[in-house]
């Protein structure tokens, strides 16, 4: 042999030997990966809180929940520690979270916390005083919503559904209501349907110069009473009682009250008589502001009082023929003018208000996905947004106030901003599919990058370990429109064969499955499956958002109809592929996309032979009414649009393998939407699998459970499909 062959075949041999090692060092994913170790699970940037002198910000320090300190942006150094649970028994469980007083002398802290409902929580609090380091405690019981006062040492929260103001200085205690009872009246924090469908818990707002507080009050008393069983480890079990106003039903008689520190709480009254009251403002003049929707909720209208609350006049309207929700962006200016967003003109733009004209101010081919603030002195706004054609990403925006923006992200993907009060430095993340997400602190004037704070370089290389292919983008034509999609093809993807499909759904009004962001749990999920020779899609269905107004409101009357027919048509089209096995097509989704699924194995029988519904609304009458109203009118006005495309109405025409999973203490879809399904398929005949997770709510989490959850629908994927 010459010398040349002999160095070939040392190169060959080390290249075999080497590519081997490579292979055996790459694993599969397996559930407890996912589930139990997160091994995939992101580094995020703790939150942080800017100080009055907008160079400095306040976090928690090292070992987290133990102690508040004070650093530097532009250097990121520890410049002084504000308080320590080390020297403060009291705190010896841990701080939660912590808010500032105005003058930033006091420091109101946020322990034991033990969540309500969705966004609602209830905590013990105490008030730490910086300059000689007292602590003390604000209430003996737990409260909601503790906020300082913008202007002076006092501080309001709710308990027991009543309103309370301390004085700091003088520890003198104002009880603001006394009729507050469980189930009938609520003061200062919303009922359960607000909370869950208006997205918030703190139902009282202080006045800049915090002389009065303006607040909402709830009765419930007519509303009818949800209840369900609490199993626990009791010998008998409990009974979860409360007020849940379903399609079509009573809600609470929402009234607004406004309280002067110095007098009494007594009522305002609106000059209409819309339903809702689901947002309260106070302008930079002191000024009260309530917004308001009818019943069906496509009417608003701003309604501002003057100084002494004796008049009001309305100083926006909005109206549209399917519904309004909403607005994300309600800011109020120096000189009295707002800004506010609306999809009135085709897409969502943030416009430029007074009380005689608005005016757009962001490019009409913008979908604004996000508000991060208004520079009123140098008159620069900055947003998050989307075009319609790249729906799946979003870039960061700076604009002015007449009309000019420009893009100040520059790497395509999902970019987010967190600034801080001033508007002088935000914290830029960037993540694509393939990219865990890079925390960046940037300096506003110059748009200059100070430091990165996390950029996840450890999960980077934890996940190249692992054998898996890719997700990659694409957009069908699925009846007529032009849709957004993607797909996860095996590692050792092979053209010339066939591979059965799992479809991932949502589809609910204004969501999204089609994002170009890192996730750690399904989607590695989906790379596990996909190792197994499975291909996994999504596509987001007409209704879902990000796509401009008559996009998304054209399933208004009819929910289920027209996202049913997309994805139906969608698995169609995947069904055509040379390397898809047409009779192996399921699909799966939870709460929104449980309903699609059932609706899926029973209008689309003839496509699907496999699904999976967790959490499944199976009958819109089931659900709330703020919610489902929003999107399909009242039950009386519109009988077919709510029976049509019911799930329980359809059970005789599946045919698929079929799991139902729910938990039984799912305050938000109850259980009862399942035993209803059940009944049914009962009723028709129907065999199939159900799974009942006992104590456990819509999120199905807790323990093991999550684990458990995957691990059993994996295996009926294995074996079904």
């Amino acid at each position: 042999m010459t010398k040349r062959n002999l160095k070939y075949l040392l190169v060959l041999i080390v290249s075999v030997y080497s590519s081997s090692i490579v292979l055996a060092q790459v694993k599969s994913v397996q559930l407890e990966d996912i589930w139990k170790y997160y091994r995939f699970y992101a580094k995020g940037v703790d939150g942080f809180t800017g100080m009055a002198d907008g160079n400095s910000y306040a976090a928690f320090g090292k070992g987290t929940g133990t102690r508040i300190d004070r650093y530097s942006f532009q250097t990121g150094k520890l410049e002084e520690t504000l308080l320590s649970s080390s020297n403060h028994p009291e705190l010896s469980q841990g701080i939660d979270d912590f808010i500032f007083s105005p003058d930033e002398e006091g420091i109101l802290i946020t322990t034991q916390t033990e969540n309500i409902y969705r966004h609602s929580s209830k905590a013990i609090n105490f008030i730490y005083h910086r300059p000689n380091s007292s602590l003390h405690k604000l209430a003996e019981k737990p409260v909601r919503n503790a906020v300082f006062s913008p202007v002076d040492d006092k501080v309001a929260y709710s308990m027991e559904n009543n309103l309370f103001v301390k004085d700091l200085k003088t520890d003198q205690l104002t009880q603001i209501t006394n009729d507050g009872s469980w189930n009938g009246i609520i003061n200062g924090t919303p009922d359960w349907v607000y909370e869950e469908e208006f997205s918030f818990d703190q139902a009282f707002e202080w006045s800049p110069n915090g002389k009065h507080i303006a607040f909402l009050k709830f009765d419930e008393s007519e509303v009818r009473t949800f209840s369900m069983d609490v199993y626990g480890q009791e010998l008998y079990p409990a009974r979860d009682e409360f007020k849940y106003p379903k399609a079509g039903e009573d809600n609470s008689v929402v009234s607004l009250w406004i309280y002067s520190i110095d007098g009494e709480a007594r009522q305002l009254t609106l000059p209409n008589e819309f339903e809702y009251i689901p947002r309260i403002y106070w302008t930079k003049n002191n000024e009260l502001v309530a917004l308001s929707l009818n019943r069906l909720q496509n009417e608003m209208t701003l309604v501002r009082f003057n100084s002494d609350f004796s008049e009001s006049n309305i100083i926006y309207t909005e109206k549209d023929k399917a519904y309004i929700e909403l607005p994300e962006v309600l800011h109020f200016m120096e000189k009295g003018d707002f800004l506010i967003n609306s999809d009135k003109a085709g897409t969502n733009q943030l416009y430029l208000c007074n009380e005689k004209q608005c005016k757009s101010i962001t490019p009409l081919n913008l979908e604004i996905t996000s508000f991060y603030g208004l520079d009123e002195k140098r008159k620069i706004i900055y947003f998050q947004g989307t075009s319609t054609e790249l729906a799946h990403q979003r870039s960061i925006y700076s604009g002015d106030l007449k009309g000019g923006t420009k893009m100040i992200s520059t790497q395509a993907g999902w970019n987010a901003a967190t600034f801080n009060p001033q508007l002088t430095y935000f914290v830029h993340s960037y993540q694509n599919v393939n990219t865990p997400p890079v925390y960046e602190l940037i300096e506003v004037k110059k748009l200059k990058k100070v430091r990165v704070l996390e950029d996840n370089t450890s999960l980077k290389s934890t996940l190249e370990g692992y054998n898996k292919g890719t997700k990659e983008f694409f957009r069908p034509e699925i009846n007529g429109s032009e849709l957004s999609a993607w797909i996860i093809k095996p590692s050792n993807f092979d053209p010339n064969k066939k591979y059965p499909v799992l479809t991932f759904v949502y589809g609910g009004p204004g969501s999204q499955t089609v994002k170009d962001e890192y996730d750690g749990f399904n989607t590695m999920w989906y790379h596990l499956l996909a190792e197994k020779g499975y291909i996994i899609a999504s596509v987001d269905n007409r209704g879902t958002g990000v796509r401009g107004r008559d996009f998304k409101k054209c399933t208004y009357g009819q929910l289920g109809k027209l996202e049913i027919e997309d994805q139906i048509g969608f698995a169609k089209y995947l069904g055509s592929l040379s390397y898809v096995d047409s009779e192996r097509i399921g699909i799966w989704g939870w709460s929104y996309g449980g309903y699609m699924s059932s609706l899926g194995l029973t209008k689309g029988a003839d496509v699907y032979s496999t699904g999976i519904a967790v959490a499944p609304v199976t009958n819109w009458r089931f659900y709330d009414n703020i919610y489902t109203e929003r999107y399909m009118g009242l039950p009386k006005d519109n009988e077919g649009g709510y029976d049509e495309n019911s799930p329980i109405n359809h059970t005789s025409k599946m045919t698929g393998k079929y799991l139902l999973i729910h938990g039984s203490a799912d305050d938000n879809v109850h259980v009862q939407n399942s035993m209803r399904m059940t009944e049914a398929l009962i009723k028709s005949n129907v065999d199939f699998e159900q799974f009942i997770y006992p104590d456990k709510n819509h999120g199905i989490y807790g323990g093991n459970t999550r684990l458990h959850l995957y691990k059993k629908m994996t295996q009926f994927i294995l074996s079904n499909l």
